[in-house]
């Protein structure tokens, strides 16, 4: 929804140093982040990147060619299914994948999404082919740290979690402390973004007038999707869980999803 990038590097970064630093890469269908980190410290930090600067990197040259202790990269779906664990096979992933009505310019990947679930998800060839260069076996699913991130945190009944991106938003819901829901919609602006939030409360069968929402994302209080949303719900708020030290401008939420692919530094394919 947000088409600008905005880049930050601390101080004391210093590129030479990269072999003790951990790379993050956050992709969207159309975009990416990164980020730098050491010591629990954000180094470096970018967001809303075009896709072909992965393979035409510009002025991320320094960045997207060095060579870090830990690299992580998050890939993205535009369309997913969850299975449970005691039911997954991996030689059904073909079947799985039909669900998804994937195509031949698509990828099906199937990744550990929490403990009870595994999710098979499409993202399309051109950013598999992008990221090859990091090595696949560093790939996890974007917002698998997210949402491993907002399980440990205290649930109520009726708060439904939301990340918003530049092209997709994703619902997240715990009934009873358990993951019940999970979602993604691809949107354009505001109005969309505040439509689904109410289609999904009503598939939960929620009082969009009682529940609240926890934001995290490219959000902020004083913009039209805070608003709009608060026209439906009863409360609206950031989701401020603090994972590393940030620089003062920068807020935890607009970073959430991706400095938390920090805890999910290894590939777990399946």
């Amino acid at each position: 929804m947000d088409k600008n990038n905005n880049q930050y590097q601390e101080y004391s970064f210093e590129i030479s140093q990269s072999a003790n630093y951990t790379l993050i890469i956050q992709l969207e269908v159309k975009s990416f982040t990164y980020a730098v980190i050491y010591n629990n410290k954000l180094m470096a930090f970018g967001e809303n990147y075009p896709i072909y600067q992965l393979d035409e990197p510009g002025d991320l040259t320094d960045i997207l060619t060095a060579n870090y202790k830990t690299v992580i990269i998050g890939l993205c779906a535009d369309a997913l299914t969850l299975v449970p664990n005691h039911i997954f096979q991996t030689n059904k992933v073909s079947e799985y994948a039909h669900f998804l009505d994937f195509t031949e310019n698509e990828n099906v990947l199937a990744h550990v999404f929490n403990s009870e679930n595994i999710i098979v998800y499409k993202t399309p060839k051109a950013i598999i082919n992008a990221i090859n260069k990091f090595g696949i076996d560093n790939t996890v699913y974007a917002l698998k740290g997210w949402v491993n991130v907002l399980s440990n945190q205290p649930h109520v009944n009726n708060k439904i979690y939301i990340e918003i991106g530049n092209d997709h938003i994703h619902f997240l819901y715990f009934l009873d402390g358990k993951l019940h829901f999970y979602q993604i919609f691809e949107v354009v602006d505001e109005d969309d973004l505040a439509y689904f939030s109410v289609l999904v409360a009503e598939q939960l069968q929620l009082n969009p007038r009682t529940t609240h929402l926890g934001l995290s994302g490219m959000i902020d209080t004083f913009d039209n999707k805070f608003a709009k949303l608060s026209r439906f719900f009863e409360k609206v708020e950031l989701t401020e869980v603090a994972l590393i030290s940030l620089p003062w401008h920068l807020e935890n939420h607009k970073v959430l999803s991706t400095v938390s692919l920090l805890l999910c530094a290894s590939s777990e394919e399946v």
